[in-house]
């Protein structure tokens, strides 16, 4: 199944959990109803990523990326690949890449949260990542690598994460803590 046919049949079926959560799911499908290259970086002005936020098997921490791009704190993410096997592989492998942890295991493979967010890439603007967002677990105390996407990858207690983090990032790390 291509990584657009899996996006459709996994945005179909996924149980959004409240309204806002089902306008963007209707907003994804429309815009990859529109555009069949519409989960690659290539898609312009508006493209699918998928990401994935780490959390210890004992959901007490969290793994996030202080982004090199941006120089934020983020979950690990990015564009979707053609050899990715589906969306949740996308999230998988990018969290894998940039976290350089291989033993990284997802909760589900339905999303926890969908977020749009306005970005600096490709030749329009503005540009959106319409993003699917899963939640993986890795073993408590495994060490990150640092990857060329960051400044710094770390480990935070979940009631000490950094400051002015997404509103939308601080829901989905609450949601991680009952997966």
């Amino acid at each position: 199944m291509s990584v657009h046919a899996d996006a459709v049949d996994v945005l179909s079926r996924w149980d959004a959990p409240d309204a806002g959560q089902r306008r963007l799911r209707s907003d994804y499908l429309a815009h990859l109803a529109r555009h069949p290259d519409g989960v690659f970086r290539h898609c312009h002005p508006d493209h699918v990523t998928a990401s994935a936020l780490v959390v210890s098997a004992d959901r007490q921490q969290v793994l996030l990326n202080r982004h090199r791009k941006y120089d934020i704190w983020v979950q690990f993410g990015g564009h979707c690949d053609p050899t990715d096997a589906g969306l949740a592989g996308a999230a998988l492998r990018e969290a894998v890449e940039e976290s350089g942890i291989a033993d990284l295991r997802l909760v589900a493979n339905a999303p926890a949260q969908l977020s749009i967010h306005e970005v600096r890439c490709g030749p329009l603007r503005p540009s959106h990542h319409l993003d699917v967002r899963y939640v993986a677990t890795a073993d408590h105390g495994t060490a990150p690598v640092v990857s060329e996407e960051s400044f710094e990858v770390r480990w935070f207690p979940l009631d000490d994460l950094p400051d002015a983090l997404d509103r939308e990032l601080v829901e989905l790390v609450d949601m991680a803590r009952w997966l």
